[in-house]
């Protein structure tokens, strides 16, 4: 259903507010467009809906006003209920929720994984095949029979980014991926970030983490807490603005910058 020909913007937002009910959060008054193959960052305060915005671009929850569109089509409930639609969609767009517990259900890892690619209706041997790859990819060969409540933190991450990534979307969501990840496996999620990048996928990550932004990210929106899209621009602008980052309560008055090993920026904040 998807007119690769017309090369439309990946996603396309006017107007677009959505808010939860008795609850002043969501998105307001949102303009967007996010084309192909690029890394977009969604920067903001917790709360300042960013996570809302990722379940919008998802299909996930619908907003009660504006029109949302992906790849040239308006994306809404009655388009998601056309079979033909919701496959193609699906087939391209991936999400890797915050918490990977929300995402993780099947018995053990390798269910896990094999999960989309069944559901999409990927043949049975080719999904074998996906399966035995992305786990080599990620590194959870060694815990594939493992159920996923008996993983670490880091390893199911591993194995939710995994899952998203056995169904090889054009289109990657990823709300908060580095959230409570050790060091090691912070820095792994990030790298292989970078790779998909290189690799072609559209990268829609939403964060308040600072030190990671100049390595995924093209482009930057930044959200205020009045949940309004307040700034865009490329990450070395948007780093450089301590007003911007002070209005949106991502630092303080005693933040302060250095740069170190070649050109990793590292952020602090004075105690």
């Amino acid at each position: 259903m998807f007119s690769p020909e017309a090369a439309p913007p990946v996603f396309s937002l006017e107007r677009v507010s959505f808010s939860y009910p008795g609850c002043d959060s969501g998105v307001r008054d949102l303009d967007l467009i996010i084309q192909e193959q690029e890394r977009v960052v969604l920067l903001g305060a917790n709360g300042s809906g960013k996570s809302t915005l990722l379940k919008i671009l998802d299909g996930l929850i619908f907003p009660q006003s504006g029109v949302v569109r992906a790849f040239g089509q308006e994306l809404d409930e009655k388009s998601l209920n056309h079979a033909e639609f919701n496959t193609a969609f699906r087939q391209r767009v991936g999400f890797v929720f915050q918490n990977s517990e929300t995402q993780l259900f099947s018995s053990n890892v390798w269910e896990e994984i094999a999960f989309g690619p069944l559901h999409l209706g990927l043949p049975e041997d080719q999904t074998r095949q996906r399966v035995t790859e992305v786990l080599e990819m990620f590194g959870l060969q060694a815990i594939k029979d493992r159920p996923p409540f008996r993983l670490s933190g880091g390893e199911k991450k591993r194995v939710a980014l995994a899952s998203v990534v056995a169904t090889n979307p054009s289109v990657m969501l990823l709300d908060e991926p580095t959230a409570a990840l050790d060091p090691r496996t912070q820095r792994w999620l990030i790298d292989m970030l970078v790779q998909f990048g290189r690799c072609g996928k559209t990268l829609v990550t939403a964060t308040h983490d600072l030190d990671i932004i100049e390595e995924i990210a093209d482009r930057v929106l930044v959200f205020g807490e009045d949940h309004r899209l307040l700034a865009a621009g490329k990450p070395t602008d948007i780093l450089s603005d301590k007003d911007l980052l002070l209005s949106v309560n991502l630092i303080d008055p005693r933040f302060h910058k250095h740069t170190h090993d070649g050109d990793h920026r590292h952020y602090h904040i004075h105690d």
